[in-house]
């Protein structure tokens, strides 16, 4: 089933919903007023609903394809009303997600287990969160999971960690502060194996400390656990926050230098009227968006849907 296609049932459309509120409007108070008292959609108009974009954390190489496809519609149709901006939007960007490589709806592959995820990010983006979460569904899907403390240079990224393994009910594996990570990782991978695990996830250092020291140290774990699962990680979660609008971006870019990222998690929006920066982190980078975090329940980290998506940043409340 293709990212496009999942049927997000009523609880969880109402959640994205109301977790995307902020950035919907925001986002249509600016264009409104960039319309007014105009019919038809021309120069001007584009010009304003450029900057619209951009202000709305979308970045700006991702607002210029939008730009050029609004462009090509207007050039096709000779005429296009203002009244129709909106439904253009909408169907532009959706068709720009769809262009972009997703991953598929299922959270993980079978085939693989245990299948083991590496979360990366910096301290503050909800990694921690994320992962507790993460865990939640999995066991809520009948999954045995087992966590890793692997950020051993914070001792309250132990300890939070710790609290969601109790909160969930699934085992940790952790060292003492300032242990060796890829110990951890490795302990972890070996415990998750022995008790026959569905899923593992392990949590790694939030610093953004130089690029080769960064590389280095998250290879290191890779390579640990290759030791017992060959192909591990299956999965490389990278968490960003939202809220953070540009600042989400360069994490990305550092991350993604130096290690292979190929999942995204966007948490926080719920509080921000920065939406947008999920369409273009999504279209920018060409990595999968997983999962989003639209509240702080534990059933508010959702698996991302495109379509899904621009249609409550598209809904007027």
């Amino acid at each position: 089933m293709s990212w496009f296609k999942k049927i997000f049932n009523k609880q969880e459309k109402e959640t994205l919903n109301q977790g995307l509120e902020k950035s919907s409007q925001g986002f249509f108070d600016k264009v409104s007023k960039a319309v007014v008292g105009k019919s038809k959609v021309d120069e001007d108009v584009l010009d304003d609903l450029e900057e619209i974009l951009i202000r709305s954390d979308v970045g700006a190489a991702t607002t210029v394809k939008i730009i050029e496809r609004i462009e090509k519609r207007v050039a096709r149709d000779k005429y296009v009303g203002t009244e129709e901006l909106d439904t253009i939007l909408r169907e532009e960007i959706t068709g720009l997600l769809l262009e972009n490589p997703h991953a598929s709806t299922q959270n993980i592959d079978v085939s693989k287990k245990p299948y083991v995820i590496m979360v990366v990010g910096v301290n503050g983006v909800g990694k921690t969160t994320t992962i507790g979460k993460l865990a939640h569904q999995f066991k809520s899907e009948g999954k045995k999971v087992v966590l890793g403390a692997a950020d051993t240079f914070r001792a309250a990224a132990v300890e939070q960690l710790v609290i969601w393994s109790e909160r969930v009910g699934v085992p940790i594996v952790k060292q003492g502060m300032g242990s060796d990570p890829a110990s951890v990782a490795f302990d972890t991978v070996q415990s998750g194996v022995a008790q026959g695990a569905d899923v593992i996830i392990i949590d790694t250092a939030g610093r953004l400390h130089n690029k080769v020291n960064l590389m280095n140290e998250l290879t290191k774990i890779k390579k640990v656990m290759q030791k017992v699962i060959p192909d591990a990680p299956h999965e490389i979660l990278l968490v960003l926050d939202g809220s953070t609008g540009q600042n989400a971006f360069e994490q990305a870019r550092q991350f993604t230098a130096a290690t292979e990222v190929s999942a995204l998690a966007v948490t926080k929006l719920d509080g921000t009227a920065k939406g947008g920066v999920v369409i273009g982190i999504s279209d920018q980078f060409q990595i999968p968006v997983k999962y989003i975090g639209v509240g702080e329940k534990m059933n508010d980290l959702q698996l991302f849907n495109g379509a899904e998506f621009v249609d409550s940043f598209f809904r007027r409340s």
